[in-house]
Order: structure tokens, then C-alpha cells, then sequence
């Protein structure tokens, strides 16, 4: 009679492919505070954007992975194509990319005249990692060797001053436009809900100084957090305080909450705000965004602000260049 096996059979794990594999085989490149940094021997640096939700068709996003540790945060998702599905994975392994310059260079040639670039949609480009390794600013570097392009880019952070030279630099030749990122002027809030990014005031103060400098310049306040930002005098004073440092333009648009970043929203919800997580859980439980109506008022809520302190929409309206200097047609940028 045979015996039963003592241990169970090892089944070896799938070998892991794509992004996943290239994921594993990167090196450690540094720490920080409870991060840890490490290469990403990418083959590409420009994603083609397919969703008919978004009105740009092409991404840049120089890190997987983004050390601000905005609760909210949409893109958790992204690491789990590199099988990491620890929701915390996301803002404690930055991948940095490699190469990106160079790789920049040969895909443009793919970029039609008119289609627009965001950089900066999943992971923020100026996040603490860039410090370390520029990596965005090896990219910007290749945007500026170019003309005739429309190129977005969102951030959440001051350190975008760094560059005001090659910013300067894109702008001369191609439709170039920041959106700054700011939820709340409330430094307090803030710093829970977006534990790692740089201050409100030093965000607007950023804003300031990338107009006065020439660059078009807008604010997004999204997520707009029901029960948490959305007040009516508070977002007006961001609108307000928006048209002061010189923005174009403000835009606003409520959480959207997915699964995986539910998984560390929620818990901080009920740790941080617990009046508030019945609503949260019952609101999002079955959806990940808010019901139309709710959306349609802070539409028209921020629009109506918008037109007491003269903003527009969106950082849109791109500067026309004369076509002696640009190889397109001027048309809009929008982006999320």
C-alpha cells in the first residue's frame, strides 16, 4: 500500500514574461525613506493611448510607481502588470526606466502631426525620484531638440522649477502646457492625503513662476474627495488662488476610485475620516465614480468660479506658434 506523500508536490511558478520579467531582472539603484529605487531596462517610452475617454494618444510616463503616496491614487493598478499586487508596492518600489532619451528619439517618428503627448498621466514625473536620477529631464532634453509638437505635462510637484530652461526651451518651437495639481490649499490636509508631495503653497508658488517665465500654466484640482474637498468656499479659494499665481486655467473633476486603490483608500478613510466611510463605502462599493449628478454639480460649481475670476476650462488653448516655427496646425490640448 503506498504511503501518502509527507509534503505536497512543488509546482514551480510560471516563468514570468514582459514588463513583469523586466521588472524582476532590474537592480536596486538606491533607498530612500521606506523606498526602494530600481532600474527598469524598458523597450519603450512612448505608450500609445487607445481609451476614447481621454482626448491625448500618446504617454509618457518616466517611473512606474510614485513615492508621493497620494492615498486616492488611481494608478496602483500599474504595478500589478509587473505581478506586484501589494497596493503599498506602488509607492514603496520605484521603477526608474532606462534609456529614455534615446528610446524617445527613434518613437517619435510614430507621432502624426496634431496628436498630443501627456507626460505624466499614471506616475508623477517630479516625484522624489527625479532628483536622484532626471530621468524626465533626459526626456524633456529630447522633446526640445524638436518642432511642431503638443506636449501636456501634470505634476504635483515644485521641483518642475528645475527645468524652466528646457521648458523655455520646448515652448519656443512646439505647444507646451503644465497642469499643476493641487486638491486642496489646506497644508494640514494635505499632507494626509498626499503624505510625500510638496506643500500647496509651494505648488502655487511654482504656478507663479512658470508664468512669469512664459509657460502655459494650469491647475487641476482632482480628485475633488466628496465630504473632504469639495466645499464650496474651499474650491473657490482655489480657483482664486489659482487665477492669482497665474494660472490659465482650472479644472476639477471628482474621485474615481478603483478597485485596487480602494484597497488602501477605504482603510484610511475609516482611520482618518470614520463619519465618512459609510458614505465612502456605499457610494463606491459597486462603482468607481460618483453618480452624474454629483459630478454635474461640481462642473458647474467650479464653472461658475471660473468665470467670476476670469479662467478658462483647461490649459488648452495652447500659444500659437507662427508656421515659420511649428510644423502643425495649432489645435488643443486636453488632459484627463
Amino acid at each position: 500500500m503506498a504511503l501518502p506523500a509527507l509534503f505536497p508536490k512543488f509546482e514551480p511558478a510560471p516563468p514570468l514574461v514582459g514588463i513583469a520579467r523586466l521588472a524582476a531582472e532590474g537592480s536596486a539603484l538606491s533607498e530612500g525613506h521606506q523606498v526602494e529605487y530600481i532600474s527598469l531596462e524598458n523597450r519603450s517610452i512612448l505608450a500609445r493611448c487607445r481609451s476614447q475617454r481621454v482626448p491625448f494618444q500618446w504617454m509618457i510616463n518616466p517611473y512606474r510607481g510614485c513615492e508621493f503616496a497620494c492615498k486616492y491614487c488611481y494608478a496602483r493598478y500599474t504595478h500589478e502588470f509587473m505581478e506586484l499586487r501589494d497596493g503599498m508596492d506602488f509607492e514603496r518600489k520605484i521603477y526608474a526606466k532606462q534609456h529614455t532619451g534615446w528610446l524617445l528619439r527613434q518613437e517619435l517618428r510614430k507621432v502624426h502631426p496634431g496628436q498630443q503627448i501627456a507626460i505624466g498621466t499614471a506616475t508623477d514625473p517630479y516625484q522624489p525620484a527625479e532628483r536622484k536620477f532626471g530621468v524626465t529631464r533626459a526626456i524633456l532634453e529630447e522633446l526640445a531638440q524638436h518642432r511642431g509638437l503638443s506636449v501636456g505635462l501634470v505634476t504635483k510637484s515644485n521641483l518642475i522649477l528645475r527645468d524652466l530652461d528646457v521648458l523655455q526651451a520646448i515652448s519656443e518651437y512646439n505647444r507646451f502646457s503644465v497642469h499643476m495639481t493641487i486638491t486642496t490649499l489646506k497644508t494640514d490636509l494635505a499632507r494626509i492625503l498626499e503624505p510625500r508631495a510638496p506643500r500647496p503653497d509651494l505648488r502655487l508658488q511654482a504656478v507663479e513662476k512658470l508664468a512669469q517665465h512664459g509657460i502655459h500654466v494650469g491647475v487641476n484640482c482632482a480628485p475633488v474627495l466628496p465630504g473632504i474637498t469639495d466645499a464650496p468656499a474651499d474650491l473657490e479659494k482655489l480657483v482664486r488662488a489659482a487665477g492669482k499665481a497665474g494660472a490659465v486655467s482650472v479644472w476639477a473633476s471628482p474621485l474615481f476610485l478603483k478597485p485596487c486603490a480602494a484597497q488602501v483608500f477605504m482603510p484610511f478613510v475609516r482611520e482618518k475620516f470614520p463619519k465618512l466611510a459609510s458614505f465612502y463605502e456605499k457610494r463606491y462599493s459597486k462603482r468607481a465614480f460618483v453618480p452624474a449628478a454629483y459630478a454635474k454639480r461640481i462642473t458647474e460649481m467650479v464653472k461658475g468660479y471660473r468665470k467670476k475670476y476670469g479662467l478658462g476650462e483647461r490649459a488648452d488653448r495652447l500659444q500659437k506658434t507662427s508656421a515659420a516655427r511649428a510644423t502643425v496646425e495649432p489645435d488643443q490640448l486636453h488632459l484627463f
